[in-house]
């Protein structure tokens, strides 16, 4: 019982590792054959085949007699493999692995090769080994497998040799061995010396020389090899493997972990390799280097396993992550299962797939070997750690650290290394150092030799000298080949300016740099770095071309570390002093002063420093993990595309939070050095130091203001010496690069004056404005002096302050602003100027200002605005354009400003919400607004409270596009405040923007920032019609009464039914008094949206509120500006009439036209233009009659106010109250018709309406059952039959209701969607989710969103949601992409699994994404692509998208709103049940509906059933007909009711036939149903008997056995008889399907027989039974499904007759004959011609030809052999299609026994306590709603398997199972597994995986599920 697996090896490759059978099968039973499907690649004719079984279970052993395997694609290729031997541990070889070979003859044994194996191992001290002893050989045809070496005989003692014989298949010249031992036993520790292979069968002997240790403490501390044939030499390839094991209980293990790689098509692997010295404990990672002789990467897969030889053995692997660096290739191969006998499906080894989604490019690495000398000479050996840094032309290496093992690097010994390296092209000089400073580390270094393994180029570098602290000149560094540089570095003569701490230096030319060399030995002081010292000393390295920049540091260590350095010198050996370069620095190098660096890099006298250095800002953000933070060291290292950063450990952070790398914080550093172009990669670690050194690093983004790039290197992982991998260092790559804006940098000099007391400590700030902006006001805070802003010290020197201020670029300067707060004491300052040195060009600008910034002096101001003196630059703005007269400028100035609507949105979480004064700039391309205090929310009086929106109004004048903005709080109050997101509505552009934040704003909390900058969310940004300003003029008439208090509003449209919204024109009450008096004119400019160039009519009207609302109106002017040139156009819209309810006809909204249009331009010469055109073909305004007819039942009328609106092609009426009733003063009543006239601009053609009521009075119930809409113009009659009510207590509740003409719809494909969403923690998010689906070529989907019907919810966490949405057809998919629209940190989401199903193609992918979508968690990405290699595709059904139109009768209360049900019936099959969606609308009286429906493909069409069940408030419907089209149209007629209580049949279920082209496809027949029940004692029953009759044409429904001849039905040896009349025919009739309720005194029940007769073919069908239906009888089923007995069997050996039918391409025709041969699942039959004569042309383009043949009766076809000409290429096409007659599926109806095997899933709560149904789905039909059940069992519960045996005929290929419970029990949620169902009669069993919960409250609260088979 223990797991068996196969592996094929074929002609075009391996297969991977198939598991056979799972526990839960009772397979591999003594003497009992078991057949199993298995799906894989083809591997082409099978060579042989590898059988094994892992050793778990009870009974492990097993005797194997031998393997067939069919080719299910062409079943006559069937190989067998004779075995007949034992697999086991205990008996004759102990092999549980073997290799047997085929062939396709069952008699043949084909010859395994005998290889003799002899393993030497050396005499030396313990160099014997107890451990167990594996082999693998490999050789040109596959390999071995491993095999343990064992001969009963103690193996593998000191200088024995051991001789073993392999059996195997022939492998052809062998290549190489893998050797290894599993370190089992007290002294594993071997050392081999060689071992030999004697091929018997190739007469060859092969020698392996090895000569190493294999032992964890010796060597390399490898106990596995690969060994080339007679290679000493090291060839290996070096794999890095990380395993992670899960954080859940008990994921660890204590086993031995083994794993294989496998190649591309599995044909090369890496034979089983031992991971050794792992920990595999819960939620580690651990890391191994795996070497093997062999590229395979990238990988096609792996297989990981244990030995299951511990105690808790079980383990949990959560994936395993494989990098070659030679290749450059990460794979990522998820696991996320249990390799635990005891769990899940029992497996201890797993084939893993890549998820190529994952797969990551990094840099190539290649290996080379390397030898280090150690000189033969006294004391030279050193046990110090060595490292290694290589340099060539195209860069170096990272440093190398040489593990140092037990007696590396001893006295006269040659050490041998495998190192990787990037491709740094020709070696030009390496660098080898030790760190020991002890007197024993001396080392005296012969000579360094590098091979480059690939291409064997070497190198050697000679060396012979000490490296010691006390020999030689001290160093312990050498550089080969050695110049020598002498440096001299001068310390300052401040006060304080000496340091005690370690100095170090690296010279940096054009060919490399030193390295950082401690400034240990100085030439000329034994007190090193005292004020005003020149220390001279020596560095030895290679020559380094022209020096460019030095970079010296200290540790910043010891008492007085703080150090003022003036300046270093550098000169080579032997030059005069007087050729060194100097590089000035006069800085202090100190924590506390000046800017807190203490690294610099300095650049030669004269170049400006800034030329060269770039600030890279690193952002390093701590997760909120448990003990995430750390109080170690942190250093970086940046590479980039022209070069690579030094380590430089962060000590001072920018953003000055107290303790660095807090939990959940975000430290700030700067790095500035030299340009390394653009970042690929960093590294990131820390140094191990203090208490609580682990830390878990989230992510790190690195921005570089001068490229205008950002980096986001994600990591979210432990750097901890005991969590995860152990590692404290780690290689990231970046996941996105986002351009920011270019920074600058700009140098501000700024002088003092010389006057008494000009001197300030007041706080001083400054804003620079430049031609593209400005810099904010910015702090002037650290300067080059402590003491800020003093006054110069005699006359001659003015006291000059500098500052930098990094910023966006600003262009050409304009002016500055400067000011100071006047705090403390001696506020008052005499500025004398200001300069500006522009980093980018080297410009200074001169500001002067020689004023007083002070309350007392001078005017008393604090602020003063100063210019540049070169006055060239401020002519520009002054030559403008002519004003436009005063008068009119409201709107043009509108025109030219921007009002933004800002929503800000405070986060709801606690303590979010502040009290601080809230400020905002918002940045456009061309300018910002400057700071905006938000002082007046519009929605909250307490603005920022937790979870409120507030809005507020921006004016800005033309600043642009907005790119971001900066937002922020002044800390006062409780300031804390979590900002959610920023929206900002620009009408005037017509974009909305969505600034995401989702972080605090709080000194306390994430990074301490209290001012924040936001970017817009591209996928959250919305687009529409962007507004323009118009000037509206009213002109109230001069009549008595005319003006009015009531709300005026305006709506305007333009042509093709564009219209803006309704505006009112007023704002508050005060407005509405003031304006529209008698005889007024007022002007409103007002923002909406662009109606185009001519404004075709307007809508204004009044709400009719206010004490004289009446108003009479003149004219309505509108004037905008023109699109092209300077003026407006003016169009004039008169009315002259009443807006009254009391005055002519009662409207209070009017439609207006255009009457005259009025255009001012300005022209060249600078007058203005004026022309006036009348309006020719304005709209005419059309009269509408309505008339509204209301229902006649019982409360129909209404006393609520109704409103309509009329919709057309070319606009609409706008809402209008329907007021006056032109037939009765009551309206609305019971039975009534009201008319209704409403004046409207034509509407053109009319194709909706809507009408609601607003619920008020008493009685507002309201049935309206018709509105007819007469335009009185074109006479035309719209009519909308609506038969609803509108109420709030009717129906579904609505009283407001849409009514169509005739609805639309349009072609695309359909894609169902479901996301499981992970139950972790934050794993759920409200965020809008969508996908993109794309194709071959790039043709993609657009953007389908997924929109949830409970948008607050979100996809929860545990949540599984079903999308059905509708997007292009991308033909063959490759890649699904899900991403989703949140971009805060607090939007992330944990994607468990995406499944996409396209109905059309008959194929649905699963992903298992397991996968974070977030800005801060995983790698950082919120859009993830899926390969579509990453899915499991099953084949589910195909459907064919039909246009589905539903008549609905035109008689009184036809209309429904119950449940619609339809199955269809064809010629191939039949459908389920499927509803008809309601949508609100649809199924009306008089109505056609269509819509587009997925049928399974059963065409042709032969019949239609559909079924009501009564729900709803209008259970009845008056159903006229059905259309269903594709390209042929099939029409059902019914024309009658569907009713329990109307029309005369009074039933809820009718049949139609199919009419094709007039033609009816199945005739009205009677059915006589006589039932005979057996002559044994209790066979009668009183249980009610129903029964479904099957047929060509599909089946009859349920029919009930009630109406019958006789009284007391059923009885021993009775026939009784009943008859069907007015039933669709089935034709020839296959099985029928007979059942019982199990009700009455005696249920049991024995049937012999069922006659059925057909009427109107006169046929009788017999379907014999002769079985019990009785819970208590044989098998327990109280349903039967009887085959036809009148079947006549064939005879299958006789022969039988081919057509033939050949269809020849456009232009593709051929003179010759052509051969064909047919192949089937019984056999192949001869060749046969297919005759091309001269006489008879065949084969002619686009023709049809048809030829016939007899033959053998094959049986199913499975492939055609055709053949062109020459008779010697024979090609194979498979059968894609096969259509079996209906005789021939009703032949194959036996009895079959089905045993089905339900896994319950292993979760908490995961049993169910419900009654459990399945039906089963095959190519012969189904079997019918069966439920599951045995007594005396508590089924269905958590890890428990059940096995029924249900009785069926036979179903053919199973194509899916429906599994469903009802509810019922206490507990009934239920998480199935799997279900197994197996064919007894053939041993096929069909797996069906689920994995999904069938409860309400889980998941997606199905309680069914539809599953499909896995192959």
């Amino acid at each position: 019982d223990a797991n068996v697996f196969v592996t094929l090896f074929g002609d075009f490759g391996v297969s991977p590792k198939v598991h056979l059978a799972s526990k839960s099968r009772t397979a591999f039973e003594k003497n009992k054959t078991d057949v199993f499907r298995i799906k894989t690649y083809n591997v082409g004719a099978l060579k042989k085949l590898r059988i094994e079984h892992d050793n778990t279970g009870m009974g492990t052993s097993w005797f194997l007699d031998r393997v067939v395997v069919t080719d299910m694609n062409r079943p006559h290729l069937r190989f067998y493999f004779a075995c007949n031997n034992w697999l086991s541990r205990e008996e004759a070889d102990n092999l549980i692995v073997r290799d047997l070979l085929g062939s396709m003859n069952p008699m043949d044994v084909p010859k395994l090769n005998k290889y003799i194996v002899s393993v030497f191992t050396a005499d030396m001290k313990g160099s014997g080994t107890d451990a167990d002893v594996f082999l693998n050989i490999f050789g040109e045809h596959g390999d071995t497998g491993e095999r343990r070496l064992d001969s009963g005989k103690d193996n593998f003692e000191r200088g024995s040799e051991d001789k073993f014989t392999i059996e195997a298949p022939n492998l052809g010249r062998l290549k190489k061995i893998t050797i290894g031992h599993n370190n089992r036993g007290s002294s594993a520790g071997w050392f081999l010396d060689k071992v030999m292979i004697d091929d018997m069968g190739n007469k060859e002997i092969y020698e392996f020389p090895v000569n190493r240790w294999f032992a964890m403490d010796e060597d390399d501390g490898k106990i596995q090899r690969d060994i080339l044939v007679g290679s000493m030499q090291p060839m290996g390839i070096v794999y890095n493997v990380q395993v992670m094991t899960g954080d859940i209980r008990g994921a660890g293990t204590n086993s031995k972990i083994h794993m294989v790689m496998h190649g591309a098509k599995g044909i090369k692997n890496s034979g089983k390799v031992f991971l050794e010295g792992g920990a595999f404990e819960r939620g580690l990672i651990d890391v191994f280097n795996v070497e093997i002789c062999e590229l395979i990467s990238p990988l096609s897969r792996i297989t990981i396993g244990h030995d299951n030889g511990a105690v808790g053995a079980g383990w949990y692997c959560e994936k395993v992550v494989i990098y070659c660096p030679f290749t450059g290739i990460e794979q990522t191969f998820p696991c996320g299962m249990w390799l635990d006998e005891d769990e899940g499906d029992g497996l201890i080894e797993r084939e893993l797939y890549e998820m190529v989604s994952l797969r990551q490019k990094k840099m190539k690495k290649y290996p080379w070997s390397l030898w280090i000398w150690t000189s033969d000479i006294k004391g030279a050996g050193t046990d110090a750690q060595v490292f290694l840094q290589i340099y060539g032309e195209r860069g170096k290496s990272d440093e190398i650290k040489l593990e140092n093992n037990s007696d590396n690097f001893e006295q006269g010994q040659i050490d041998k290394f495998v190192i990787e390296m990037p491709d740094i092209g020709k070696l030009l000089k390496l660098r080898i150092w030790h760190e020991k400073r002890n007197p024993f580390a001396g080392w005296h270094l012969a000579k360094v030799t590098l091979l480059k393994t690939l291409t064997m180029e070497k190198y050697s570098f000679e060396c012979g000298r000490w490296l010691d602290i006390n020999e030689d000149d001290n160093e312990i560094v050498r550089e080969l080949p050695a110049t020598g540089y002498r440096v001299t570095i001068c310390t300052g003569t401040v006060s304080g300016s000496g340091t005690d701490a370690s100095v170090f230096l690296n010279v940096i030319g054009d060919l490399g740099d030193t390295g950082e060399r401690l400034m240990y030995m100085s030439k000329n002081n034994v007190n090193k770095f005292e004020k005003g010292n020149h220390d001279e000393f020596l560095i030895e390295s290679v020559w380094l071309g022209q020096v460019r920049r030095v970079r010296v540091g200290h540790d910043g260590r010891g008492g007085g570390c703080g150090w003022f350095l003036d300046k270093v010198m550098v000169r080579e050996e032997g030059q005069p002093e007087s050729a060194a370069i100097e590089f000035p620095c006069n800085r202090w190098l100190d924590q506390n002063e000046d800017d807190g660096q203490i690294i610099r890099e300095l650049v030669p006298a004269g170049e400006g420093l800034r030329l060269f250095n770039v600030s890279y800002h690193i952002a390093i953000q701590t997760g909120s993990v448990n003990g995430a933070s750390s109080d170690s060291k942190v250093f970086v290292k940046l590479y980039g595309e022209k070069g690579d950063t030094d380590k430089v450990i962060l000590a001072v952070s920018d953003n000055d939070l107290r303790n660095y790398f807090e939990t959940a914080r975000t430290d700030i550093f700067t790095l500035e050095t030299f340009d390394i172009g653009k970042i690929n990669r960093l590294l990131i670690g820390h140094t191990n130091e203090g208490l609580r050194a682990g830390w878990f690093l989230d992510s790190v983004q690195i921005s570089v203001p001068v490229h205008g790039m950002q980096y986001m290197f994600p990591s979210h992982r432990w750097l901890c010496k005991d969590e995860a991998d152990g590692r404290v260092e780690v290689e990231i790559y970046p996941s996105e690069t986002m351009e920011i804006e270019k920074l600058n940098s700009y140098e501000v000099h700024v002088f003092t004056g010389t006057t008494w007391g000009a001197g300030t400590d007041a706080n001083v700030y400054i804003n620079v404005y430049g031609e593209s902006g400005d810099t904010g006001e910015r702090w002037l805070r650290k300067s080059n002096h402590l003491n800020k802003f003093e006054k110069g010290q005699d006359t001659l020197e003015i006291f000059q302050d500098i500052f930098d201020i990094t910023a966006v670029d600003l262009g050409v300067l304009k002016k500055l602003r400067i000011r100071h707060d006047n705090s403390l004491a001696s506020a008052g300052w005499f500025l004398d100027r200001v300069e500006i040195v522009d980093n980018k060009d080297d410009t200074t600008y001169f500001f002067p200002c020689k004023r007083w910034l002070a309350v007392d002096e001078d005017d008393g101001q604090l602020a003063r605005e100063l210019v540049p003196v070169d006055e060239a630059f401020m002519r520009k703005g002054d030559e403008d354009d002519e004003e436009d007269s005063e008068a009119t400028l409201g709107l043009e100035q509108k025109a030219m400003s921007t009002t933004y609507t800002v929503r800000i949105k405070t986060g709801d979480k606690k303590y979010a919400g502040t009290d601080a004064n809230v400020f905002m700039t918002l940045y456009g391309t061309k300018d910002d607004t400057g700071i905006i205090t938000m002082k007046a929310s519009k929605t909250h009086k307490n603005k920022f409270e937790r979870g409120m929106i507030d809005e507020f109004t921006v004016e800005a004048v033309d600043i642009g596009p907005l790119k971001k903005l900066r937002i922020g709080h002044d800390n006062c109050g409780s300031a804390g405040w979590f900002l959610d997101w920023v929206e900002i509505d620009a009408q005037s552009l017509g974009q909305k923007l969505r600034f995401p934040c989702g972080r605090w704003l709080d000194k306390g909390e994430d990074d301490g920032a209290i001012v924040r900058d936001l970017f817009p969310n591209p996928l959250q940004t919305e687009f529409y019609t962007p507004f323009v300003p118009y000037e509206i003029k009213v002109f109230t008439s001069d009549v008595f009464a005319a003006g009015t208090d009531a709300d005026v509003f305006i709506v305007l449209y333009g042509r093709e039914a564009v219209c803006t919204q309704q505006k009112s024109l007023c704002v508050n009450k005060r407005e509405r008094r003031m304006y529209f008096e008698r005889g007024a004119e007022d002007m409103f400019i007002v923002e909406l949206e662009d109606v185009g160039d001519v404004i075709e009519k307007i809508r204004i009207g009044h709400d009719n509120r206010g004490v004289n609302p009446g108003w009479h109106l003149d004219r309505v002017e509108i004037r905008r500006l023109l699109r092209k040139g300077k003026g407006s156009e003016t169009t004039i819209f008169p009315c002259e009439c009443w807006l009254a309810k009391s005055e002519d006809d009662g409207e209070t909204v009017r439609e207006l036209v255009p009457s005259d249009i009025i255009t001012e331009k300005l022209s060249r010469d600078g007058s203005l233009k004026v022309t006036e055109v009348e309006v020719e073909d304005a709209l005419e305004t059309h009269t509408y009659n309505v008339s509204v007819m209301t229902g006649d039942t019982h409360g129909a009328g209404t006393d609520a106010n109704v409103f309509l609106t009329i919709y057309g092609d070319l606009g609409d009426t706008g809402e209008r109250k329907l007021s006056k009733s032109e037939t009765n003063s009551n309206k609305f009543e019971r039975g009534s018709v009201d008319k209704f006239t409403i004046e409207a601009v034509d509407l053109g053609q009319v194709f909706k309406i809507k009408i609601r009521h607003d619920n008020s009075m008493m009685s507002a119930d309201w049935f309206l059952d018709q509105v007819e809409v007469f335009d009185a113009d074109t006479e035309e009659v719209y009519l909308f039959l609506c038969e609803r009510w509108l109420s709030k207590k009717r129906e579904d509740r609505r009283i407001e209701r849409v009514f169509y003409v005739k609805c639309l719809i349009c072609q695309v494909i359909p894609y169902h969607i479901t996301i499981c969403t992970g139950m972790e923690r934050d794993a759920s998010t409200t965020s809008r989710a969508y996908v993109i689906i794309v194709g071959v070529n790039h043709t993609q989907t657009e953007r389908l969103w997924l929109d949830l019907a409970d948008e607050r919810k979100g996809f929860e966490a545990g949540s599984l949601k079903s999308f059905e949405t509708h997007g292009s057809d991308v033909g063959e998919i490759k890649k699904v992409e899900l991403g989703h629209d949140g971009a805060t940190p607090e939007s992330c989401w944990l994607v468990e699994e995406l499944s996409l199903a396209v109905p059309t193609k008959g194929v649905k992918y699963t992903f298992a994404c397991k996968c974070w979508l977030a800005k801060d968690r995983g790698d950082g990405l919120t859009a993830r692509v899926f390969n579509i290699l990453d899915a499991e595709a099953i084949s589910i059904s195909q459907k064919v998208i039909y246009e589905v139109t539903v008549e609905t009768g035109d008689v009184q209360g036809a209309g429904t709103d119950t449940q619609i049900y339809m199955s269809v019936f064809g010629a191939n099959g039949s459908t389920e049940e499927m509803l008809l969606e309601k949508n609100e609308d649809r199924f009306e009286r008089g109505q056609e509906d269509t819509f587009n429906m997925e049928i399974d493909d059963i065409a042709p069409l032969r019949k239609m059933r559909i079924r009501i069940d009564g729900s709803g408030s209008r259970p009845d419907w008056f159903l006229d007909k059905v259309n269903l089209s594709t390209e042929e149209v099939s029409v059902f007629t019914y024309e009658d009711w569907l009713s329990k209580t109307r029309g005369p049949k009074r039933n809820m279920i009718c049949e139609m036939a199919a009419v094709v082209d007039e033609e009816v496809m199945v005739e009205i027949t009677t059915y006589i149903v006589q039932v005979k029940t057996s002559d044994i004692a209790g066979a009668g029953t009183d249980a009610n008997v129903w029964i479904i009759i099957f047929g060509e044409n599909g089946d009859t429904g349920t029919l009930a056995l009630k109406e019958c001849n006789k009284s007391n039905k059923f009885e021993r040896k009775q026939v009784d008889t009943f008859r069907f009349t007015d039933i669709l025919s089935l034709g020839d009739l296959s099985k029928v399907r007979v059942w019982h309720d199990n009700s009455g005194m005696a249920p049991g029940w024995h049937l012999e027989h069922v006659d059925v007769k057909d009427e109107i073919m006169d046929k009788t069908f017999r379907f014999p039974c002769d079985r019990w239906l009785s819970k208590n009888g044989e098998d327990g089923q109280i349903m039967r499904e009887l085959p036809c007995g009148n079947n006549d069997y064939l005879d299958l050996n006789e022969k039988t007759k081919y057509e033939i039918c050949v269809t020849t391409g456009a232009e593709a025709e051929t003179k010759e004959n052509v051969w064909i041969i047919l192949e089937g699942k019984k056999g192949r039959s001869k060749e046969m011609v297919m005759e091309n004569s001269s006489k008879k042309k065949r084969f002619l383009s686009g023709n049809v030809d048809r030829f016939e043949f007899s033959s053998k009766n094959l049986g199913d076809l499975t492939a055609i052999c055709p053949c062109y000409s020459d008779r010697d290429e024979f090609l194979t096409f498979e059968c894609t299609k096969a259509i079996e007659s209906f005789a021939s599926k009703a032949r194959s109806l036996v009895p079959v026994k089905y045993e089905i095997i339900i896994i319950t899933g292993d979760e908490k709560g995961a049993g169910t306590d419900a009654n459990v149904f399945i039906t089963i789905y095959g190519s012969n039909g189904d079997s019918g709603r069966r439920q599951l059940r045995q007594k005396f069992r508590n089924l269905f519960e958590r890890e428990q398997t059940d096995r029924f045996v249900l009785e069926m005929l036979d179903m053919g290929d199973l194509w899916r199972v429906r599994m469903e419970h009802d509810n019922s029990g206490l507990s009934p949620g239920w998480l199935l597994d799997r279900v197994e169902v197996t064919n007894t009669a053939n041993g096929v069993t069909t797996i069906f995986i689920c994995g999904k919960w069938l409860d309400k409250k889980k998941a997606d609260g199905q309680i069914f599920r539809v599953l499909y088979p896995k192959y």
